[in-house]
């Protein structure tokens, strides 16, 4: 069988593939025409987030498996799959610990002005009292989603002190192991907490959930976090927020569209902005590639 890596995967994913008798063929940076004619022949296409793996791609000559590693599926035509019998997988929980530790990372960064400060610490400005900051122990962190990554990082903003409210209609019931999480609804969350951090799959039923309404509804003093996915997020409507002071600070890791370009989010002194940094260590592309390959060599070997 032939598996056909169109982004870069750990080498121990390579290595789980060849092992299980895959020929392995690696060529990045394709799309459309392109990837669906080195695609013909192979039986296995593994990806990150780059690759559109669009109906058309899945239509190559003989594909059996499509493999995200990585949460998440919105780079693949997931119906198209179906129709076509076509297997698609993911690795829902190699992200986790990396994605907490960034959104707590954003929270503290923010707070504390730590980019703006080391910047003009490096072009030799020694401007201590212009950077006063906040600390975040007991303030209300509110959760948007609490799946494997709202856990992790409800568990670490106990360990700074934050009280740490979530919303997820989908768990039920509440997980025991997390009774000292208080559970609400987003409406009764929003005008409540000091942060909110978004933890939620970008789907049908949450694209632009978080909109002019929602954030007129939190506190003025607030801040919103989204190290999940950008079209979440309505926003025209947190720029305007921001410039009216309506809401005081944004920490952003993703976009509606990546690369953003020149976004007026970006260049706004309440904002603390990443180039969708989440997955972006060592430990979490390790963890997602060997989990994908593992997937892929189930699904079209022990089936």
């Amino acid at each position: 069988m032939k598996a056909f890596i169109a982004e870069k995967l750990a080498p121990a994913a390579i290595d789980r593939l060849t092992a299980a008798g895959f020929d392995v063929v690696e060529r990045t940076g394709l799309q459309g025409a392109e990837l669906v004619a080195a695609l013909d022949g192979s039986d296995a296409l593994l990806v990150r987030g780059a690759t559109k793996v669009t109906a058309d791609v899945l239509r190559a000559r003989g594909l059996r498996a499509v493999a995200r590693a990585g949460t998440g599926l919105d780079n693949v035509d997931v119906k198209a799959a179906k129709e076509l019998g076509i297997v698609v997988l993911n690795a829902p929980a190699a992200n986790t610990i990396s994605v907490a530790e960034l959104t707590l990372g954003l929270l503290l960064a923010l707070e504390r002005h730590l980019a703006a400060a080391a910047t003009d610490l490096r072009g030799g400005k020694w401007e201590k009292s212009k950077y006063s900051g906040r600390e975040i122990a007991g303030k209300r962190l509110g959760l948007v989603g609490f799946g494997h990554i709202g856990r992790a990082v409800a568990m670490r903003a106990r360990a700074f002190d934050l009280e740490v409210h979530a919303s997820d209609p989908l768990v039920h019931p509440w997980p025991p192991e997390f009774g000292w999480v208080r559970e609400r609804t987003l409406d009764a969350m929003l005008p409540e907490v000091d942060y909110l951090s978004l933890h939620v799959p970008l789907v049908a039923a949450t694209r632009g959930m978080i909109g002019a309404a929602q954030l007129a509804r939190m506190k003025p003093d607030a801040v919103l976090i989204n190290c999940a996915r950008g079209g979440i997020v309505d926003e025209a409507a947190l720029l305007d927020a921001l410039n009216t002071r309506t809401l005081r600070g944004a920490a952003l890791d993703v976009f509606a569209t990546e690369p953003p370009g020149e976004h007026p989010l970006i260049a706004l002194p309440n904002v603390i902005a990443t180039p969708h940094l989440g997955a972006a260590t060592r430990e979490a592309q390790d963890r997602a590639g060997v989990e994908v390959a593992e997937r892929v060599i189930e699904a079209l070997t022990k089936s």
